[in-house]
């Protein structure tokens, strides 16, 4: 009987605590999930990216759901919908997998068809842990956006715009107070627009770069070259605005590759360019900065020309280097041989001028030197901006007469001719680079086509008078 007692006695000790074990692990359910609704816009537009934070530390996250409805909206659209594992309620000692998780969807006329202005709501549902006794509500949150689809408004006002192939142009245009972002694209390429100087605030224009192998046709360049302009949610207006359009097929040449030129370079480039380590062979090492080095130093131009001033800083025809001889066009396709074979192919983007050894080497035109040092393939180079998105390079000097800061007047000397980069021999590499793509000098140099393609559109905007033309290089 004693015994028996004993026994009842330890049965209830042990039942006690298992009972109370299982008590607290069916009443064991999680906390309220945290949820926090960020938006990369303030609106949503074409595609608005949002950010969920969902955060539960105890047992962890169980699902999370995300469903867009309201007004803008005719029936509601899920948007995201996941499963979690929670830690087991009767085991406190277990790690939650999932306490915190982060989501992106995207909202917007793209993803949503059907989308219309108008109020969106954005609802989440976050679950969390249950038990065998309980299943607790899941944490929801809404949040409203507002929807707005209408693109700025956007009108050319230039009554005749004719590019080139390789060339630049200008157009005069007005937008709505909604742009952020406005200018002309063509494909990849962007030539961003300014504030007219003395215009009205819906007055804008935009010096735009063709780009040199850009090789359509009429049609074709009319349905590429497009004035845009984008509100602050991704809303995009477009508009043609090309009247005639000129193709410049590029040209070809073939470079011979030698031993003793490639030795030349690579010593003197990778010696002045520490951050580039060679590839171990001689034509390795070359073709390393005639690829590398060139995408590099032309980024860096892209940089430049994205820092230009908005204003005009010069007020005369672009002045081309005298008595030179072209030694090299503006867009040939070379092809580089090597013990017969073609190795690289790589575009030349420039004038090549002969003249005396170390001859003067003056501004093209009025500006503020932007760099002035050795530059990659360029070698000694000079950049000079003009404003608006125009710079002027000059590559392969001997000396720097200049420093960056310094302002210069057209004609004045910047240094001198000489071999320094890729560069075989003594002579200047001259170029023309509107918001980092290089342009066709020869319109530059050309007065009538400053006056019919700016001159004409912006007016008194830009301080030029009309002078007696001065022969391009190699004209006789």
């Amino acid at each position: 009987m004693f015994f028996g007692r004993k026994l009842a006695v330890g049965v209830v000790l042990l039942l006690v605590p298992v009972t109370g074990f299982l008590l607290w692990a069916g009443m064991r359910q999680g906390p309220p999930p945290t949820v926090e609704v960020t938006s990369d816009l303030p609106a949503v537009g074409q595609a608005t990216t949002l950010t969920i934070v969902v955060k539960e530390p105890v047992r962890g996250l169980s699902s999370l759901k995300v469903v867009a409805g309201g007004p803008a909206l005719k029936a509601p659209v899920t948007l995201l919908e996941q499963a979690f594992e929670p830690a087991p309620a009767h085991k406190p000692w277990v790690t939650p997998t999932t306490t915190e998780h982060t989501a992106t969807v995207v909202v917007g006329k793209r993803a949503m068809p059907e989308l219309v202005p108008g109020q969106l709501i954005v609802r989440v549902v976050a679950g969390r842990a249950g038990t065998w006794m309980r299943q607790p509500p899941p944490a929801e949150v809404e949040q409203t956006f507002e929807v707005r689809l209408q693109p700025p408004a956007l009108t050319s006002t230039s009554s005749f715009v004719h590019p080139a192939q390789g060339g630049a142009e200008a157009v005069v245009y007005e937008v709505g107070p909604s742009s952020v972002k406005d200018g002309v694209q063509v494909g990849d390429w962007f030539s961003p627009g300014s504030p007219l100087p003395g215009g009205a605030p819906s007055q804008r224009v935009a010096l735009f770069a063709v780009p040199y192998d850009l090789e359509v046709s009429e049609a074709e360049a009319k349905e590429k070259i497009k004035l845009v302009a984008i509100d602050d949610v991704g809303n995009r207006a477009e508009q043609g605005f090309v009247h005639k359009f000129f193709p410049r097929p590029m040209g070809k040449d073939t470079i011979e590759l030698k031993e003793p030129f490639m030795k030349k370079v690579t010593g003197e480039i990778y010696a002045r360019t520490p951050e580039l380590q060679p590839k171990g062979s001689l034509v390795d090492d070359y073709l390393q900065l005639n690829g590398d080095l060139r995408r590099a130093n032309n980024a860096t131009l892209k940089e430049l020309g994205a820092k230009s001033v908005p204003k005009f800083l010069w007020g005369e025809t672009f002045l081309p280097m005298q008595n030179a001889a072209v030694k090299g066009s503006f867009a040939d396709r070379r092809a580089y041989l090597y013990d017969g074979k073609q190795v690289d192919t790589q575009d030349h983007l420039g004038f090549d001028l002969a003249s005396l050894e170390r001859a003067p080497v003056q501004a093209a035109n009025a500006g503020t030197v932007v760099l002035a040092r050795y530059f990659g393939i360029f070698g000694n180079a000079v950049v000079i901006d003009h404003g608006f998105g125009l710079q002027t390079l000059y590559a392969h000097l001997s000396s720097i007469g200049v420093k960056e800061g310094d302002t210069v007047a057209r004609g004045a000397e910047i240094g001198r001719t000489g071999a320094t980069g890729l560069a075989g021999g003594d002579h200047l590499h001259f170029t023309t680079v509107l918001h980092g793509l290089p342009v066709n000098p020869i319109e530059w140099w050309d007065a009538h086509w400053i006056r019919d393609r700016l001159k004409l559109k912006v007016g008194d905007t830009l301080p030029w008078a009309e002078q007696a033309p001065v022969a391009p290089p190699g004209a006789p």
